[in-house]
């Protein structure tokens, strides 16, 4: 069998280009997916010079030609898919906050990335990860997307109000759960991923882990063995609350 094909969207840059980074020097065939084409492509080359097997492809989550164009191409070239890690997603600060305060636009820009971004995605490529012997899909969450821990006030992330945030990684989470009851009996497992808090753009200067840290979960998710589980929502190998 030739080499499993994975694909990573917003790989160019954080949590992402360390998951491609990672599931490359398991032996993957990488397909680096990022909105710029440029820093894609140089994302790209910096891990091919680590003699990694890692190539670029224009990928705009939130754009439905750059999806469909994205799905033509791997049809045809490398021709499979077998892992899909949707990675790709924003924090808006500006007009997040708390649920009386959040903007409508704060919450259309985040679930248009964050959510219908990632269902597209996975819609568009589900038809060659069916054809995979082994298909994996793991959508990046977090644990602000975890209702038990808001509501539970001994919780760490207990009246952490980023709501449109917040909300498009619940989202995630249930349709993960759809998505892992659909495709039960398929060799496809489809599950959720929280990083933790990692230092990238997105988590800051102050967050306690590294981005070596904060990409393992998907990757083990990502090369789950036939036994693995699906449906289900985890960090470091630990099942979260929903």
């Amino acid at each position: 069998m030739s080499r499993r094909v994975a694909l990573v969207t917003g790989g160019n840059k954080g949590i992402g280009l360390e998951t491609a980074r990672q599931l490359a020097r398991l032996g993957h065939a990488v397909l680096l997916g990022a909105r710029d084409e440029a820093a894609g492509r140089r994302a790209a080359q910096g891990l091919a010079a680590e003699g990694l097997d890692v190539r670029a492809i224009r990928l705009d989550v939130t754009d439905a030609a750059s999806i469909a164009a994205a799905a033509a191409t791997i049809a045809r070239d490398p021709g499979r898919l077998d892992v899909l890690v949707n990675n790709a997603g924003v924090a808006i600060k500006a007009g997040d906050g708390a649920a009386s305060a959040v903007t409508l636009d704060a919450l259309r820009r985040t679930f248009e990335a964050n959510f219908f971004g990632l269902v597209a995605v996975t819609q568009a490529l589900l038809p060659l990860l069916r054809r995979s012997p082994a298909g994996r899909i793991v959508n990046l969450s977090s644990i602000l997307g975890s209702a038990a821990e808001h509501a539970d006030p001994n919780s760490p992330i207990h009246g952490y109000a980023m709501v449109a945030y917040n909300t498009s990684k619940a989202a995630v989470n249930l349709y993960t759960i759809q998505l892992a009851l659909e495709l039960a009996g398929t060799p496809i497992k489809v599950n959720a991923a929280h990083p933790g808090w990692v230092k990238t753009d997105m988590g800051g200067p102050e967050a306690p882990l590294s981005v070596m840290d904060g990409a393992k979960t998907s990757v083990a998710l990502a090369t789950l063995p036939d036994d693995g589980p699906s449906g289900g929502y985890y960090h470091m190998g630990v099942h979260m609350r929903w």
